[in-house]
């Protein structure tokens, strides 16, 4: 069977792989900052889709793309955009990719996507604490653990470095993490800053 075309409805398998953060320059260029450690994402011409919050995702055509000197972000090329305001009108959307177009991995790789969902456990005591409900996309990827309280539910952030988070078990459905002294304390502390009342 022949692929999509434009005026079929999206794919059910879709993945966010990137976010339009700004235009750039005057001929219709995006800067898009990346949630996947894949650069032909961005720089591979092809289909793709963008989404706006709580509206359908839309297919478009990527020309290509490149990564800026220094930097996290990719700049892209779409096609039918080609004016500094068609591209700011894009701002904020995501881009996403179909799921079964995955890169292939290296033995002991995986997808950053595939966290989400997993149980989070103190290594030391296989304790658990939470489970990864969002990827955040900083300086360093933060994982984002949503706990169940007394008081509800409550998010803290987890630096995906090795150091603090040296176990990855996808198979079985765990993280294991080390978090250093005060790590998780300090983010429960912000957590409930955030809830009190000023």
């Amino acid at each position: 069977m022949a692929d999509p075309t434009p005026t079929d409805g999206p794919p059910d398998d879709l993945l966010v792989v990137g976010k339009v953060v700004s235009a750039q320059g005057l001929k219709g260029e995006l800067r898009i900052l990346p949630m996947s450690d894949f650069p032909e994402r961005f720089t591979r011409a092809g289909q793709r889709w963008l989404q706006r919050r709580d509206e359908a995702p839309r297919v478009v055509e990527l020309r290509g793309g490149r990564q800026l000197p220094g930097k996290e972000l990719f700049v892209v090329r779409l096609a039918a955009v080609d004016s500094r305001e068609a591209a700011e009108a894009l701002v904020g959307e995501q881009l996403l990719v179909r799921a079964s177009d995955r890169p292939k991995l290296a033995r002991g790789e995986f997808h950053l996507l595939d966290l989400v969902g997993t149980e989070v456990r103190l290594l030391e005591t296989q304790e658990p604490i939470g489970r990864v409900c969002d990827l955040v996309h900083a300086g360093n990827d933060l994982l984002e653990v949503e706990q169940d309280t007394p008081n509800g539910p409550r998010r803290i952030l987890i630096p995906f470095v090795n150091a603090i988070v040296p176990e990855v078990h996808l198979a079985e459905g765990w993280i294991g993490i080390t978090p250093p002294p005060g790590l998780l304390e300090l983010a429960m502390a912000q957590d409930k800053s955030r809830a009190e009342p000023t």
